[in-house]
């Protein structure tokens, strides 16, 4: 791991991955008329022709999130692992083209590039995940950053979260906003407790925020309340399509999705965007309310596109979809 002395305002920590999108035609959806769970049918034991597969490199909560914020003008870096073959090398070369520091990116010999499969159909995904278990080591920083964004890692990195977490301490200056990814999420709250403790702002959906919370609960302002009781100043959780919620403590707001342009067309990375978009314009000096009315513009923007990055948007473009907006895409006080 390389140290560096230049002060960067993004740092984005988690596993990157390349991800192979397959378009099925030939599937149904199942979902229980009691909940919201679906599930994806296809033919067992049976040939199944696809209608296309579209390879996205460089991908991941962590990546989209060091991707977004260097579109939007600040200078973003990502600290993640690959391994030493040619799709961690295509990983490598979409950083850069992107703008997005590798100072703290390692090649580790003998291990394997992360690669999950996304089953595409119609406008929604299953992904299939596999996270290599990496020699986590926690990167030597001279210089803070002003956010570490922490996300996605693989189930073996408890102890590499820690010692993140003990370094945090290191850096009054320095804001973290955590995203929990699927182990975070299974490793529990207690687990992760110094995570949430240490938050300035932690981001889930509605059905992880129950799961992290280990309750059925439906009410979205007693959700928000659990979530800033583990430690966070603010909590945010979307809901999808119908929008996105966030709390301070002292207000509980809503935000709208932004009103989508066409059709969504694939909806991987909405999540990422809003979440490193609200991060990215705190970053820029942005109060809480105007962050997170940049959020779902660039979720908007993304879902428009194959893959989390693709529609990402420049802050020039950003700003234009937020004067063209219309009078009802605003924030209530809830």
């Amino acid at each position: 791991m390389n140290t560096m002395n230049t002060s960067i305002d993004f740092l984005a920590v988690g596993d990157i991955v390349t991800e192979p999108f397959i378009r099925l035609k030939d599937a149904h959806v199942n979902c229980r008329i009691d909940t919201n769970s679906c599930e994806i049918c296809m033919r067992w034991g049976d040939k199944i022709p696809y209608e296309s597969a579209t390879l996205c490199a460089g991908v991941g909560n962590a990546s989209n999130a060091a991707v977004a914020a260097a579109r939007l003008g600040l200078s973003s870096s990502l600290c993640a692992y690959v391994g030493e073959d040619r799709y961690g090398e295509e990983c490598l070369d979409v950083l850069k083209n992107e703008h997005v520091g590798t100072e703290y990116m390692v090649v580790e010999m003998g291990k394997k590039t992360n690669y999950h499969y996304v089953l595409w159909y119609e406008n929604e995904r299953t992904i299939l995940v596999n996270h290599e278990l990496f020699t986590y080591t926690v990167p030597k920083v001279t210089t803070p950053p002003k956010w570490l964004y922490l996300t996605s890692l693989a189930a073996n990195s408890l102890p590499y979260q820690e010692a993140l977490v003990s370094l945090f301490s290191t850096w009054p200056e320095t804001r973290l906003a955590f995203q929990p990814g699927t182990f975070q999420l299974q490793a529990g709250k207690e687990v992760c407790a110094s995570l949430y403790k240490n938050s300035y702002i932690v981001f889930c959906n509605k059905e992880e925020a129950q799961k992290i919370l280990g309750t059925e609960e439906m009410d979205i302002k007693l959700l928000l309340s659990g979530m800033r009781e583990l430690g966070p100043t603010v909590s945010v959780i979307t809901e999808g399509s119908k929008g996105a919620y966030a709390s301070d403590g002292e207000h509980v707001w809503f935000v709208p999705m932004y009103p989508d342009v066409n059709s969504p067309y694939e909806r991987t990375g909405a999540g990422d965007a809003f979440a490193s978009t609200v991060v990215s314009a705190l970053a820029l000096g942005k109060t809480l309310e105007e962050a997170l009315l940049w959020g779902p513009i660039n979720s908007m923007s993304v879902v428009q596109e194959v893959g989390a990055q693709k529609g990402l948007l420049s802050r020039e473009k950003l700003e234009q979809y937020l004067l063209d907006a219309p009078s009802t895409y605003s924030l209530t006080v809830i």
